[in-house]
């Protein structure tokens, strides 16, 4: 992109605000900058302070090697969430109604970061931008600026896999009772589970409509990051 030959690839990495999606980020932004790209990283002012020990360290190590963070503003209380609440595992109930109902409004409100990434994206316009699956309205954000939205799921092909092919074909629908075993049609492996180890799909209901969106965005994205590689799983990676 552009005529300047020795221009380094940009790309911008928004994780979840979560330690199982940021971790696999960094990994991710080590990656990109190992292989000569520029890499930054969007988060908030708290997350930013648990993620700069690790990046500074890389860069120590590597020098010249660009990694660096944006921070975006998250007005915790603004949006209806505790002081200091930038992160699900900040979250201390011990209540699971309560911590539903946290984890819920939390996904909710990182729809306030959509102003911010546009604004940046208007001005920085990096080649590519990796969001998590969390963040669905990236997709639309994303294409404002003709920035390729890659969508990262911080879960394996396995996951993925069996999570389409009960959504396509109902099997647990099927049987007599949610502890009778029945088999994930087309997944490989013959995989045997029962209606009671499926999570419950309340499409009515806000966390449904919410994953709906999210599902949406993946196909309206420029493509998928998993979290995984070939070797450790090659049947689902092709499937």
């Amino acid at each position: 992109m552009g005529s300047n030959p020795h221009r380094k690839l940009h790309v911008m990495f928004f994780p979840f605000m979560a330690y199982g999606h940021m971790i696999p980020t960094l990994d991710m932004a080590k990656l990109f900058s190992s292989r000569g790209a520029k890499s930054t990283i969007l988060t908030t002012p708290l997350n930013s302070k648990i993620l700069q020990k690790p990046i500074d360290t890389f860069k120590n190590l590597n020098p010249g090697l660009e990694i660096d963070i944006q921070i975006f503003d998250f007005p915790c209380v603004e949006l209806g969430l505790p002081e200091g609440c930038e992160n699900v595992d900040f979250f201390t109930s011990n209540n699971n109604d309560d911590r539903h109902y946290m984890t819920l409004k939390f996904f909710l409100s990182t729809r306030f970061f959509k102003d911010q990434l546009e604004k940046l994206l208007e001005t920085t316009r990096p080649d590519c931008l990796i969001a998590d699956m969390f963040f669905p309205w990236a997709t639309e954000a994303a294409e404002k600026f003709n920035v390729p939205r890659l969508v990262f799921h911080g879960t394996g092909y396995f996951s993925l896999c069996s999570e389409y092919c009960i959504r396509v074909h109902n099997p647990q629908n099927t049987v007599a009772s949610s502890c009778e075993p029945f088999v994930i049609p087309d997944l490989p492996g013959n995989i045997v589970i029962t209606q009671a180890q499926i999570a419950d799909r309340d499409d009515e209901s806000e966390m449904g409509k919410f994953m709906i969106e999210v599902k949406e965005s993946d196909v309206k994205s420029s493509g998928v990051i998993v979290n995984s590689f070939y070797e450790l799983e090659p049947d689902y990676a092709d499937f």
